[in-house]
């Protein structure tokens, strides 16, 4: 092995050759390790073609290995050489590389090599070992590495040029791998890679990233009216299901797209334009392409602002309860839902729809909920003794360990009976856990506390839920109220609801009442407690009170009575 003066000598002399006519193994690389020159030994022996996209790591691989890539590194970073030996994946041939700092990055002088191979086999060989290092081995689309550094020589675009990047994830992919395993889930990437294979032309190439995760990169001058084209073809392409052993599988693409240089110049800015329009396209609905706009960023931003300070809410007091009544046809007032509310201190009250899913997301709805419930249930206790007080258990409170005991000890601390407590469930939590979700409602179920199930119509609406757990109240949801008076479709699912909870022995509760007519239609099909702003709007618990000796003179009521 060559000594450190031999060493320094190697590295400060390279430059200097001329390479066109140098017979040593010589090459240069820039900044990003991009191959800038080589000696026409070096070309040969490498099979360069072109300078163009041909990195460091393209002719020798066995760099990115941990120790190989840290001398690397020195070398960049101290400017000093170091000598790496290194062996052929393919043949264990071994080779002595002196890797130097030159003028624009650095070099690299192949000071030793092994020749047991012919030039063909080693040529076949490298190729093979190169492709490996740069494809996905499931689906053969380019893998990241391979994006990234397509992606970074690309960039920044010439004066004039456009490039088009298309981040895509697939929709509902998880719960194949859940439910059929990951040999079902491997045999779809395939699919899809060939999906979006299929819809490719000219000048436009895919890869895959990691997995249910692709991308595109597209040039064309006609941007973004090109790219939406192929975001589109994209989207449509999925439409159709999957089969896999005899079953049909829907999977859908969502897509973003960023445009260089308008949203970005540089690898990283326009990687995350093209995330921020990718998560846009999958809160608008999924299954669907967008564009990428500062108006995203700004949103993303601000959504990032309440996600810090949800963290802090609950200890700053910032969240506050309001209640709706539930009234009881030929009755009265036999009820209240709780509803929680964020007041935040800068942009005031924000929608449960935007700050609850955060909390899910971020693992803080265990605490929220426990607060909530305890809130709901001492509000409970300065009501009629025969007030029930509903409370919304988010999915997100079945994942964490202890349901059951949470609640038991609420119900001590606050002396509550548990059968006025009313635990309203959506059909997600079903849905996830099925069976330990089962059992925790049991237990809840075992301790007195009254568990509904909400938003009844929507989602699955499997009637194996009602078959397997005996639910005390069904909720229609409002989607089939709001149209009740006039559509018959509604009314026929709304009346077999009603009849089929009571043939089951639970009662019904209709949600989004706010019409005298929808009011006086479910009175007479036997809907046993109403729910809407036609009865009441959400009110603090200070004002229940007086909300209670006023109701009498409610026309919802007084009509309800007769």
């Amino acid at each position: 092995m060559p000594d450190a003066d031999a060493t320094m000598s190697a590295s400060s002399s390279a430059e200097s050759y001329d390479l066109a006519k140098a017979d040593e193994l010589v090459s240069l690389y820039d900044e990003s390790f991009h191959l800038v020159d080589c000696s026409a030994e070096h070309r040969k022996a490498y099979a360069v073609d072109s300078l163009v996209e041909t990195t460091l790591w393209h002719i020798y691989p066995e760099l990115l290995a941990s120790g190989p890539r840290s001398a690397v590194e020195f070398v960049v970073a101290s400017g000093l050489p170091r000598t790496v030996e290194i062996a052929d994946a393919a043949s264990g041939n071994r080779r002595t590389l002196i890797i130097f700092r030159s003028a624009h990055g650095i070099g690299i002088f192949e000071a030793e090599r092994s020749y047991h191979q012919t030039s063909s086999q080693r040529e076949s060989d490298r190729a093979l070992l190169l492709h490996q290092a740069t494809h996905d081995v499931l689906t053969g689309l380019p893998n990241r590495r391979r994006f990234s550094d397509q992606l970074r020589a690309a960039l920044p675009v010439p004066s004039g040029a456009k490039l088009a990047l298309m981040q895509i994830d697939l929709d509902d992919f998880k719960p194949i791998n859940d439910t059929l395993g990951h040999g079902a889930g491997d045999t779809v990437l395939k699919m899809a890679a060939e999906r979006i294979r299929g819809v490719l032309k000219e000048r436009e190439l895919a890869y895959r990233l990691a997995g249910d995760e692709f991308a595109v990169i597209q040039w064309r001058l006609d941007q973004p009216k090109e790219a939406e084209r192929l975001a589109e073809a994209i989207v449509n392409a999925f439409k159709e299901p999957f089969t896999v052993d005899g079953i049909s599988l829907f999977v859908g693409a969502s897509v973003g797209i960023a445009i260089a240089p308008a949203d970005g110049n540089e690898i990283e800015q326009l990687m995350k334009a093209a995330d921020i329009a990718l998560y846009a396209a999958k809160k608008d609905g999924r299954g669907r392409a967008r564009t990428f706009t500062r108006s995203m960023l700004i949103v993303l931003e601000q959504r990032e602002m309440l996600r810090r300070s949800l963290r802090t809410a609950l200890q700053e007091g910032q969240f506050f309860i309001e209640y709706q009544p539930f009234v009881k046809p030929r009755s009265s007032v036999v009820g209240f839902e709780a509803l929680l509310r964020w007041r935040h201190p800068l942009i005031g009250i924000i929608p449960p729809s935007v700050f609850i899913p955060m909390a899910e997301a971020d693992g803080l709805m265990s605490e929220i909920g426990q607060w909530m419930l305890e809130q709901a249930c001492r509000a409970a206790m300065t009501w009629p003794s025969y007030f029930t007080v509903a409370v919304n258990l988010s999915p997100a409170e079945f994942l964490h360990e202890g349901l059951t005991d949470r609640v038991a000890l609420v119900l001590d601390l606050t002396g509550i009976r548990a059968d006025r407590l009313e635990l309203e469930v959506t059909e997600s939590v079903l849905l996830e856990r099925t069976i330990n979700n089962l059992d925790t409602l049991n237990t809840l179920n075992l301790l007195g506390v009254q568990i509904s199930l909400d938003d009844f119509g929507t989602y699955y609406s499997s009637l194996s839920y009602l078959k397997n757990f005996p639910f005390d109240t069904i909720k229609i949801d409002q989607y089939f109220i709001k149209d009740l008076e006039h559509d018959e479709k509604s009314q026929t699912i709304v009346r077999s609801i009603i009849a089929l909870s009571h043939g089951l022995g639970m009662d019904v509760t209709a949600e989004g009442v706010e019409t005298e007519g929808q009011a006086a239609w479910l009175q007479k099909e036997g809907c046993d407690r109403l729910h809407g702003y036609f009865l009441g709007f959400p009110i603090p618990a200070e004002a229940i009170g007086e909300f209670l000796r006023k109701s009498a003179a409610l026309p919802m009521v007084g009509a309800l009575r007769t």
